[in-house]
């Protein structure tokens, strides 16, 4: 019978387990391919001291433990030797369908992970607390905000979930509330009140280079329309006779510069949204004062767009953004009292918070604004104000 083969502290040594003359560990063990493959460890055991001078990792036999519960489970050793970026890179490339938008969110990812150490990471060696470590560092030494990360974040979660599925890793690295990491330092986009509203729809009316906007502000903060599928309106999707808005595309313009039109990204996104008599005599004053372009243009198959700006081309979300900014900064150096930020979402917003208010019937508001979850809808109805419950509790004892 052979004698057992021992380490310099006398101790028996398993099969595939030796003992280098440097006093180094080495685990010899056949892959998943046939391959011959090593692990190495200073300690045999996990509770040997680490040699002076030495990085403390984990004994062999831990790592020995690990590699026959991957090969048991048949988890690709080394994370498929996979780094962070390319793991990214193969998510996004597998990604077919999406809008341009998302696209750009993950281009403006994939560019980060291409400057970032943190990308030429291998994906086995991302443990839970390098990506809280990664994200902190994103937002304190980077300068990167809260819905910054956030979106990153919402791209290294799934590809991370990807490799796991393949079985790449054995665990998922991104999978944390993200706040419970990082400061959310986002500023909500609140609705501004019904009196804030009057009076800059006033302000906007009575001033004479802002007037020109008027209409068109007014439609959006009495119909909820989204940015996008306001820019996206046509004369065709005007309804006099109906006395309604058709919605049924979305027009955006890419980081190319290039407009598409886009459907709903989902079928409650298809709608048509009630006109009053005020939004529809808006419609037709922009009709009437719009200039007819020497070429219409035309965006996948649509023409006839309401707003054109001054190169014939369709305005997009950035010219109301603009003109909203410029327009409240006007206002705000005029007036003590200070208008909040407002921009197109606002203005979604505050329509929506209005027919809250108003009493208007849950459903009938999620159809109105397009939300394929009620809970996105009936969140409104939970930022009231202790006004708001006084005025209400006085109209339920009425009643």
């Amino acid at each position: 019978m052979s004698e057992k083969r021992r380490d310099n502290r006398n101790r028996i040594l398993r099969e595939g387990e030796y003992q280098r003359t440097d006093g180094r560990y080495r685990y010899r063990y056949i892959d998943e391919d046939g391959k011959e493959k090593n692990a190495y460890s200073w300690r045999l055991d996990k509770n040997d001291p680490t040699p002076k001078g030495k990085k403390r990792e984990l004994s062999l036999r831990e790592k020995e433990r690990q590699i026959q519960a991957d090969l048991f489970d048949h988890i690709v050793s080394h994370g498929g030797k996979y780094t962070v970026l390319e793991l990214v890179e193969k998510y996004v490339s597998l990604k077919t369908g999406v809008s341009h938008n998302t696209r750009a969110g993950y281009k403006t990812v994939i560019n980060l992970l291409k400057k970032d150490p943190f990308g030429k990471l291998r994906i086995d060696k991302v443990h839970l607390s390098d990506a809280k470590a990664w994200l902190i560092k994103l937002q304190q030494t980077d300068g990167k905000g809260y819905s910054s990360i956030h979106s990153i974040r919402g791209v290294l979660r799934p590809a991370f979930q990807m490799a796991m599925d393949d079985d790449l890793i054995r665990k998922k690295p991104f999978d944390f509330e993200l706040a419970s990491v990082i400061v959310n330092d986002s500023v909500t986009r609140e609705a501004i009140t019904r009196k804030q509203e009057r009076e800059l729809l006033k302000f906007i009316k009575e001033d004479k280079h802002f007037s020109r906007y008027y209409d068109a502000i007014y439609i959006l903060f009495h119909t909820g329309l989204r940015i996008s599928e306001f820019c996206g309106l046509t004369f065709s999707d005007i309804e006099f006779k109906q006395m309604r808005i058709k919605v049924d595309h979305q027009l955006q313009r890419t980081t190319e510069m290039q407009y598409v039109i886009q459907e709903p990204k989902t079928e409650s996104g298809i709608r048509y949204i009630p006109m009053s008599e005020e939004v529809a005599a808006c419609f037709r004053r922009i009709i009437a004062n719009r200039t007819a372009p020497r070429m219409e243009p035309m965006v996948d198959g649509h023409a006839g767009f309401l707003f054109l700006d001054k190169n014939d081309k369709p305005m997009v979300a950035l010219h109301w953004e603009k003109y909203l900014e410029h327009i409240v900064a006007k206002y705000n150096r005029i007036y003590r009292i200070q208008m909040p930020k407002v921009t197109p979402h606002v203005c979604r917003h505050t329509f929506c918070s209005n027919m809250a208010k108003s009493g208007m019937n849950p459903k009938t508001l999620q159809y109105i604004m397009g939300h394929s979850d009620i809970s996105v809808t009936l969140n409104v109805y939970t930022h009231v104000q202790f006004d708001d419950a006084q005025a209400e509790l006085l109209r339920v004892a009425e009643a």
